[in-house]
């Protein structure tokens, strides 16, 4: 049973080239489980190769919405990627009108993101679930599938800078939050760690990005989430190991 566990990282980054057998060296001492993340073909075969070396690791892939504008979600690459039985999640998917124009991009985005929710399905997967200044609109396309398939079409949206109404809708059609090492030095999220039902949120650290405080100014790396954890468990008064052993079942629950 993991101690901690990262729902989010890309250690298949080319920040890691240098040492990732060191980060993972350390992500086995503490105790840390992590699902590495695919953001294109490419770095979706890096991540099951991670996973099928490392026990603590699992595997998601997929296709982002606006890394790489030119890459198609082609199902039958993605096929073979999805036998492996440490692959537990599809994405990072979904949409992003932070960093694309939505009244160009949005059509395209729309496709690769229904494609990918399509194969989610077909498979049995959670998705993983990209957002930036879309909120609304992946509500909008969620809400609909929801009703269609039930139980199948399920995930988390990884990075929740939302509002409460917002997680909440989200929790209404079984989808989980995740939170990274932001919450370690603002405040704009408490509101919403407070109100959300501890069952529905997980912890993550989205590294090499967004580095918790204290280790802010550093690379970040999967044995940082112990930092999320307990400002989550700050946050919400309850007590640390109560909050991390929850969160640690919320990520193997929906890993299945």
């Amino acid at each position: 049973m993991p101690k901690y566990f990262d729902v989010h990282s890309h250690l298949n980054a080319s920040q890691y080239d240098s040492d990732r057998g060191e980060v993972i060296s350390r992500l086995k001492e503490t105790g840390t489980h992590t699902i590495v993340i695919g953001t294109d073909l490419e770095s979706s075969k890096m991540a099951v190769n991670l996973a099928d070396k490392h026990e603590e690791i699992y595997a998601c892939i997929g296709v982002h919405p606006v890394d790489n504008p030119s890459e198609s979600f082609e199902k039958e690459k993605f096929d073979e990627l999805v036998k492996h039985p440490k692959v537990v999640a599809v994405g990072e998917c979904g949409l992003d009108f932070f960093h694309a124009d939505k009244d160009t991009d949005y059509e395209r985005q729309k496709k690769l993101f229904l494609d990918q929710i399509d194969f989610a399905i077909m498979h049995n997967k959670p998705l993983m679930i990209h957002a930036r200044d879309a909120y609304e609109e992946l509500l909008g396309i969620l809400g609909p599938l929801k009703k269609a398939h039930r139980d199948k079409l399920r995930g988390n949206v990884h990075f929740f800078a939302g509002d409460v109404d917002t997680a909440k809708r989200f929790f209404n059609i079984g989808f989980t939050v995740s939170f990274t090492g932001v919450v370690t030095f603002t405040h704009d999220y408490d509101e919403v760690i407070k109100f959300a039902p501890l069952n529905m949120i997980m912890s993550e650290t989205d590294s090499p990005y967004v580095t918790p405080v204290p280790y802010r100014g550093k690379r970040n790396e999967p044995s940082y989430v112990s930092e999320v954890v307990k400002k989550v468990a700050e946050i919400r008064g309850e007590d640390e190991d109560v909050v991390r052993a929850t969160l640690v079942n919320n990520a193997l629950s929906m890993i299945g």
